[in-house]
């Protein structure tokens, strides 16, 4: 079997059945602009550039729109050369998001396509307009319109879609929902596991071990779509009552999502200054290696997972898999996965003594916290687990060439094993 796989910066989510593909004797070719982690195995034909805005999702106030008409076209382009050199895929599966499953149909109309449908744009109940007294403009509103027009031509090709959770799902338009099935690419529950004696050393030297104050706080990049303004107001409360935590940062001075805290500064540099929390106090350790990232989470007292009503993070998943204490806001993505009490604590994303409250609860009393660490390991592990959701994955994509593609739009009906 040829399966070609579609994503801008890949291989992105597809890593993981990527790797059992080329396991399994399959062909297996990414296209994409650049590459984010190598796979041996794997070939890669790349397309130029489109210039397109380099942020994997978020829509910034006043950001320009861009349709990537052109990377679809590239894409269309490879593909094309592909089938006249009697290399014609099997199976295409892409990202919606970026234009490059926009022509798949055009050059192949008889292959079967998958599109992997990560985040749809809407001005209500999601990311824009989600701050108190933040309404959208027209200008945000034209934005986000031309940004899910190419995710629509995508959708209008693709026989099925798959999105990785039932809340990420929901985001897209009632007329496509049937064509959208939910299934996440996995968490890998052997490597993100429990481990007492786990340590941490930071660049000051401390050795941080479990059962040690440590609170943590994870994102690609420290900004407000992952509630890191609320994070170091909470962290300020809760410095002052216990003088023995210390918190840990992992994550860049860039932007992911959202807007810059403006030029030449950062997020970091403003809420340090805001809030005032002592340098020994609060580490921040940059984009660090994933294996420091595991031990992270198998050290922390609490860890802190905040986000605007979005994509939900790995981050949280593989916390959760090392039976990490979860402090979680109280949006729908997280409640997906978090329920109160049960595997995490939830606190209302804006409420900044609530989430204090909740760090404190964790700190004062971790014998009561054993129970829903144990619990939040076991939720990945019972609907994450990485073999399990690759396999299946899999046993899909098979059933999907089996039945070829489908013009009636009822590949979606073929569901997972």
């Amino acid at each position: 079997m040829h399966i070609v796989f579609v994503h801008r910066h890949g291989p992105g989510q597809f890593v993981h059945i990527a790797r059992r593909l080329i396991a399994e004797g399959w062909t297996v070719t990414l296209i994409c602009e650049t590459i984010d982690r190598p796979v041996p195995g794997l070939r890669v034909l790349r397309y130029a550039d489109t210039g397109g805005n380099s942020q994997a999702a978020g829509v910034q106030k006043g950001a320009k729109s861009i349709p990537y008409i052109e990377a679809g076209r590239r894409v269309a382009a490879i593909l094309n050369r592909m089938n006249f050199s009697g290399r014609k895929p099997d199976l295409v599966m892409g990202h919606t998001a970026w234009g490059g499953m926009s022509f798949i149909k055009d050059v192949l109309p008889d292959t079967p396509a998958i599109g992997y449908c990560e985040y749809y744009f809407q001005p209500k109940s999601g990311d824009v307009g989600f701050e108190p007294g933040e309404t959208e403009t027209l200008q945000q509103r034209q934005t986000i319109r031309l940004r899910n027009a190419v995710q629509l031509t995508a959708l209008d090709q693709v026989d099925c879609g798959i999105s990785p959770t039932a809340w990420q799902k929901s985001r897209y338009p009632e007329a496509y929902r049937s064509k959208i099935l939910v299934h996440h690419e996995g968490i890998d529950c052997h490597r993100a596991r429990p481990d007492p004696l786990a340590t941490f050393r930071l660049a000051d030297g401390t050795l941080l071990t479990a059962g040690d104050p440590v609170v943590t706080f994870a994102a690609r990049d420290l900004e407000p779509y992952r509630g890191f303004p609320q994070f170091m107001r909470a962290a300020a409360m809760v410095a002052e009552h216990n003088p023995s935590v210390r918190f840990v940062v992992a994550g860049g001075d860039g932007v992911s999502y959202g807007q810059s805290a403006g030029e030449g500064t950062s997020w970091r540099k403003v809420l340090l200054e805001e809030t005032g929390l002592a340098p020994d106090r609060i580490h921040f350790l940059g984009q660090i290696p994933h294996k420091d990232l595991i031990r992270l989470f198998q050290v922390t007292a609490a860890h802190v997972y905040l986000t605007y009503p979005f994509v939900l993070s790995w981050s949280l998943l593989e916390a959760m898999a090392c039976g990490a204490p979860i402090v979680g806001s109280r949006t729908a993505p997280v409640q997906e996965v978090i329920a109160h009490g049960k595997n995490g604590l939830l606190a209302d994303f804006q409420d900044v003594e609530q989430i204090a409250a909740r760090i404190e609860d964790m700190l004062e009393r971790p014998e009561a916290q054993q129970t829903m660490r144990a619990t939040a390991r076991q939720t990945v592990q019972t609907r994450f687990e990485l073999t399990d959701c690759v396999l299946r994955l899999q046993t899909f994509l098979q059933k999907i060439i089996a039945r070829g593609s489908r013009s009636d739009g009822k590949a979606s009906q073929v569901q997972f094993p």
